[in-house]
């Protein structure tokens, strides 16, 4: 690989960086909102590299060439890199033309539902109805509330539409720092016809009865009244609540 391609390959990866990050949202489907600033700094880093090591191994060459001219040398440049940096411009093509898409049911199916931290004490739950939470809210409510406050509440939550045997799940997919230390939020769906995977949906619902309802026998699931299905949300790697926007449409 010759010294020159070295600048193109930076300017490549460098372009396809600011644009998931920079001219677009897509970085959002594989780093948190937070990552984005060191994303585009990082591009543009990337990108004046390229540029300035373009200049520098044309001035190379210009020496290489006088080098020859004078019989001043052997003229012969040793300094390309290994046949396998080629495998680089793979990655920095697909983010330029190509992105992979985010995180969703297939991964979701391969990963056991993330503990939910355990809690105590629990506050009065809102008077409305359908009552908007997040998935670990609800585990935490159907497996912890002893004052069991969630029976017989409508609660209503986004999120993937997950298939499994038998039905499916509705999960999110939460990120600490990026797409590889993703950990699932699971809750599962009874009643009405499966979406299709990796839909995202807004579902009403009550709790699903089994077990005892605050404690760990409690099953994490829902009987589904309604099904809507939404945009995925720019909060898509975060169990959060939905979305206001989701909630009008």
């Amino acid at each position: 690989m010759k010294r020159s391609l070295r600048a193109v390959l930076l300017v490549l990866c460098g372009l396809g960086l600011l644009r998931v990050s920079l001219l677009t949202d897509l970085c959002l489907r594989y780093v948190k909102e937070s990552m984005r600033p060191m994303l585009i700094v990082s591009g543009a880093v990337l990108v004046l590299l390229g540029a300035a090591s373009a200049v520098l191994d044309r001035r190379a060459g210009a020496d290489l060439r006088n080098q020859d001219d004078g019989h001043d040398g052997h003229g012969h440049d040793h300094s390309g890199l290994p046949r396998v940096a080629w495998l680089l411009l793979l990655p920095a093509l697909s983010l330029l033309f190509h992105a992979p898409p985010a995180l969703g049911a297939y991964t979701a199916s391969r990963q056991p539902a993330k503990p939910v931290a355990r809690q105590s004490d629990f506050g009065p739950l809102p008077a409305v109805s359908p009552l908007p939470m997040t998935l670990s809210d609800f585990t935490s409510r159907v497996q912890q509330d002893r004052e069991r406050a969630i029976s017989g509440r409508t609660v209503l939550m986004t999120g993937i539409v997950t298939p499994r045997e038998g039905g499916w799940d509705l999960t999110r997919i939460v990120i600490s720092c990026c797409a590889a230390d993703a950990q699932s939020v699971k809750v599962r769906v009874y009643g009405g016809t499966v979406p299709s995977a990796d839909s995202w949906v807004t579902v009403t619902g009550t709790w699903h009865p089994g077990g005892t309802l605050g404690t760990a026998s409690a099953p994490v699931a829902l009987d589904v009244q309604t099904v809507k299905k939404v945009p995925r949300p720019v909060n898509g790697y975060q169990d959060a609540l939905p979305l206001p926007s989701t909630l009008t449409r």
